[in-house]
């Protein structure tokens, strides 16, 4: 019988095995492979892109203890709570508070993009982890053009047909560290990964 540190090991073996030469940093690496086993997906070794030295980044704003907020609560339960306990992290996600909806049907616009702007007005510097709504990603876009807020690190991952490329393409123009999954796929999982490996990363494990 294995046990699940074994299987996971073996996966990521298999993951390595599969995937083959990459041009993936040290520092990189074990975050695509916590997204492919997350995923069960290979082909995102090639959909993933970091810009502007996002993995140091993040590190250091975990280790600075910076808020995190996210679009949906699927990400947030994804993110392992120890971790964020041993580096003195919150996770906010406002796309339940009570007043959001009444804002967004008077805005005539989506939940996700009115609560992203309350989550970055009132954390404007917060590792921000989008992993389902394309117009929370948009938000964070304007948001950061407008100078209004500027994120220590943009996990930009929705999934989905109606924007999500528009989206993506917008927040790799940005200038501040991003981790990028181009194309249509992305997702809760993938983001929650993502986040997992960073904290990992930052507590000195080498992302297993």
């Amino acid at each position: 019988m294995m046990t699940p540190d074994d299987i996971l090991q073996e996966s990521f073996c298999i993951i390595e095995r599969e995937v083959g030469p990459h041009a993936f940093s040290a520092e990189e690496w074990p975050v695509v492979r916590r997204m492919i086993h997350a995923g069960g997906d290979l082909a995102l070794a090639h959909a993933i892109l970091f810009r502007n030295g996002a993995v140091q980044a993040g590190i250091e704003a975990i280790r600075k203890q910076t808020p995190v907020i996210t679009d949906v609560t699927m990400v947030a339960a994804g993110i392992n709570k120890s971790a964020l306990a041993r580096c003195n992290l919150a996770v906010h996600c406002f796309l339940n508070d009570a007043e959001i909806s009444n804002q967004a049907a008077e805005q005539q616009t989506t939940r996700s993009r009115t609560a992203m702007h309350k989550a970055l007005a009132k954390y404007p510097e917060a590792i921000t982890i989008i992993g389902n709504a394309p117009t929370a990603l948009a938000a964070v876009c304007e948001v950061v053009r407008d100078k209004q807020a500027r994120p220590r690190l943009l996990l930009a991952m929705p999934v989905g047909f109606v924007g999500v490329l528009e989206s993506k393409a917008e927040a790799m123009k940005l200038d501040i560290p991003a981790i990028v999954v181009q194309g249509r796929k992305g997702g809760s999982a993938l983001a929650a990964a993502a986040m997992n490996a960073l904290l990992l990363l930052a507590q000195g494990e080498p992302g297993n």
